[in-house]
């Protein structure tokens, strides 16, 4: 397993611009020839740092409808329930969890109809929620100012060269070190086996 370096998140960031750039001219951008760029997007796909490769719409041409952005105070168990519901719902386009459990969402209705929406997605919730209707809404993730690492799935640490990946059942899983990984791999065959 090789670490994310300068190139990598290079070509991550110039992808995040513009997924249809091709190879050639992101080689350019990054001092390199076009199939060392699909080398590299390759091994970020095996390694799930690449999902896919998607069509940003702009929503206001197409009417989506008005945007809103929702908080919730979720009672006790409610808040998994609600984090399931939210996550592929019709209008929902980005959901969040804050650190103290507050559940967050933004999404877009039909302006007469958001309170009709919100009760829907919160079907016969208790929590308590307030509703902002939005003026603007800009989505602008970056890949600058942050350092990316894999995450070791069995113990959280990040995983540098010295670290493994396996495929299991057509997901990629990363490891810190080949105790995680055989610790991984028991636990899943064993809940497998269960199951």
């Amino acid at each position: 397993m090789r670490e994310l370096d300068d190139t990598d998140m290079e070509i991550l960031a110039l992808l995040a611009e513009d997924a249809r750039r091709p190879f050639s001219a992101i080689g350019e951008a990054v001092g390199l020839s076009g199939p060392a760029v699909s080398d590299r997007v390759t091994r970020l796909e095996a390694a799930g740092v690449i999902e896919g490769f998607t069509v940003e719409i702009d929503r206001e041409q197409l009417r989506a409808g008005v945007p809103v952005f929702v908080q919730v105070q979720a009672v006790g168990g409610e808040r998994d329930a609600l984090i399931e519901r939210l996550d592929g719902a019709d209008g929902v386009e980005h959901r969040f969890v804050t650190a103290d459990g507050e559940v967050w969402f933004a999404g877009r209705t039909e302006g007469a109809n958001v309170r009709r929406w919100v009760e829907g997605l919160l079907e016969s919730s208790n929590s308590e929620y307030d509703v902002t209707l939005l003026d603007d809404v800009a989505w602008t993730p970056t890949l600058e100012g942050t350092a990316f690492a894999l995450t070791c799935a069995e113990c959280g640490n990040t995983v540098d060269s010295e670290g493994e990946s396996v495929e299991i059942d057509g997901d990629v899983y990363h490891f810190c070190c080949p105790s995680c990984r055989s610790r991984f791999e028991e636990q899943y065959r064993r809940l497998e086996s269960d199951a």
